[in-house]
């Protein structure tokens, strides 16, 4: 083990521009187990990356040894990007859409993360090279590798997992985003976050979509943020009504959590969010072309939902606020070219107030 480095890596990775930093082992823990039954169970939905397999046919992210198994040690680092913006559950109207506030931020966070990472990994490198002999090994990962980020950051007294399976520090609350470093040297790992959800369900009784079946427990396949960016084609109709105005992401489960309330915002510039984004007009969002929609979104994550996507979340957020005023645009998404879009529009107008009936019956 190696103390002094160890605590030399924390403070370098401060150094670097992250608000939080911690050290794991890369043995296995009790989450991964579960995370296999977690695949086997379907409850990852169309997330087919998440089932990648090393050679020997083993799920990569279930065990560090099937995907790195020179790996001894996992430095986790992370950075705050909460905002003062209103939470969705208390601002907007029925005209206006909801993009989860980790889309606002200048850049998008992968690059930002990944290039601390990066200078952080040099400068371990540098000081690894005066402390101890051999060969170093280092892979860095921002949500792209086959790592469960949050299971490492938990161990590695970050945070701990909260009952709606998001990090949360006692201080930052659960607005974080991970980057993590894998390292085939031997460090002194943290103590675990203690959980300091207590009795608290908060989160899990906001979820529209019933998304968590238990405490703790994930089913993506009824998760928002899982239906408006992974979910290809049509959403199904049952969740359609909980989904609300929610067209990229969710935030409501970590809006209403009580170690939220006092998160500080985060001082990073490239965090800032794009008041564009925040609240924004759904018939804006409707209008928008395949070339306007990669303008206004470049270097932000809401490209992973791609334009059609896009307007298929913004059809059910119209068809959802029962807003007459919306009936023209979806009649024009109704003769879209893309059949999911089609269909979503035509749904949505059935969710509008009858054109037949007016203020008296």
């Amino acid at each position: 083990m190696h103390n002094h480095l160890s605590s030399e890596i924390k403070r370098l990775a401060l150094e670097a521009g992250f608000d939080l930093a911690g050290i794991a082992s890369a043995a296995d823990a009790p989450e991964h187990t579960f995370f296999r039954k977690w695949i086997a169970n379907g409850t990852a939905g169309e997330m087919s990356y998440l089932e990648a397999r090393n050679d020997a046919g083993n799920l990569k992210r279930a065990s560090l040894a099937n995907a790195a198994p020179w790996a001894r040690s996992v430095v986790v680092c992370a950075m705050n990007y909460n905002t003062g913006q209103p939470y969705s559950t208390h601002a907007g109207t029925t005209t206006q859409g909801w993009i989860s506030r980790y889309a606002w931020t200048q850049r998008d966070y992968h690059d930002v993360l990944l290039a601390r990472l990066r200078q952080l990994e040099a400068k371990v490198a540098e000081l690894c090279e005066q402390r101890i002999s051999g060969a170093l090994r280092t892979w860095c990962y921002v949500d792209t590798g086959p790592v469960i980020e949050r299971v490492f950051a938990k161990y590695a007294g970050v945070g701990w997992i909260g009952k709606n399976t998001c990090i949360l520090n006692q201080r930052l609350g659960s607005w974080l985003f991970l980057g993590v470093i894998l390292m085939s040297i031997e460090l002194t790992p943290g103590l675990p976050s203690p959980d300091r959800c207590g009795s608290c369900t908060r989160c899990l009784d906001a979820c529209p979509t019933n998304a968590f079946p238990a405490p703790y427990q994930l089913d993506a396949t009824r998760c928002i943020s899982y239906l408006t960016i992974e979910k290809r084609g049509t959403i199904p109709e049952h969740l359609r009504g909980g989904i609300g105005r929610q067209v990229f992401g969710c935030d409501i489960c970590q809006d209403v959590c009580p170690w939220n309330r006092h998160a500080p915002p985060a001082t990073t510039p490239e965090f800032e969010s794009r008041a564009r984004l925040v609240n924004p007009e759904l018939d804006w969002l409707a209008r928008l072309g395949p070339d306007e929609f990669r303008e206004v979104f470049r270097g932000t994550p809401v490209k992973r939902a791609t334009h059609k996507g896009m307007l298929r979340n913004v059809a059910i957020a119209m068809g959802n606020s029962g807003e007459e005023r919306f009936r023209l645009i979806l009649e024009e998404l109704a003769r879209h070219d893309d059949p999911t879009v089609r269909e979503a529009a035509e749904w949505a107008l059935r969710m509008l107030p009858n054109e037949t009936q007016s203020g008296d019956t």
